[in-house]
């Protein structure tokens, strides 16, 4: 099974529309669609061949009510805070990212982050898809010495260890994959990431 996750499309139409041209058995959109949003009818358009195979997390700049519309409008699957079982596996999803300077329609204090994947914690083998990143790690550095992701994510690793997590939100880390003990790690971006279950 092959599984394409990609994040942070901000409205970008040629990078969404290249995303859909990938032959995959699910498509995982992990938040931030458009900007404060914006723009969420053209999205749908572009993903709607797709319709029956798309998952949806609000990211940051979508509320979770405007996701569950957008999905009810287009065929998508509202992703937020669910699970789905692939083969063996547990897929998991948690939109939102944690407090930022900017007032986003999308925002958990780390307190909600962490009781909202608590949800999450006793699937095995999981494969974790956040909008938000752990803190501290390659995959939410802005730049040297700021680093901006959530403290619930990083915890919710550390403790857990899924097989996988797949996040965005930073997007100066589109691209970044690291270890995390037994998780490999990667902040996806609007490139995206194919992944294949067996």
């Amino acid at each position: 099974m092959k599984l394409l996750i990609f994040s942070d499309i901000h409205s970008n139409h040629k990078a969404l529309e290249r995303l859909v041209a990938i032959e995959a058995d699910y498509y995982f959109a992990a938040g931030d669609l458009v900007s404060w949003a914006r723009g969420l009818e053209e999205c749908g358009r572009i993903l709607q061949p797709r319709a029956g195979r798309v998952y949806v997390l609000p990211g940051n700049h979508e509320s979770a009510a405007q996701i569950t519309s957008f999905c009810h409008q287009f065929g998508f699957h509202d992703f937020h805070g669910q699970t789905l079982q692939i083969g063996p596996h547990h897929v998991a999803g948690l939109g939102y990212s944690g407090p930022t300077p900017f007032n986003t329609p999308g925002e958990y204090t780390e307190a909600e982050l962490a009781e909202r994947l608590s949800l999450f914690a006793t699937l095995r083998p999981l494969v974790l898809i956040c909008h938000a990143p752990p803190y501290d790690t390659a995959l939410d550095r802005v730049h040297d010495g700021l680093h901006a992701g959530s403290r619930s994510v990083r915890e919710f690793v550390d403790r857990h260890q899924p097989e996988y997590l797949f996040c965005g939100h930073i997007h100066e880390a589109e691209g970044m994959q690291i270890e995390m003990g037994k998780t490999k790690a990667v902040n996806v971006g609007k490139r995206g990431y194919l992944l294949e279950l067996t």
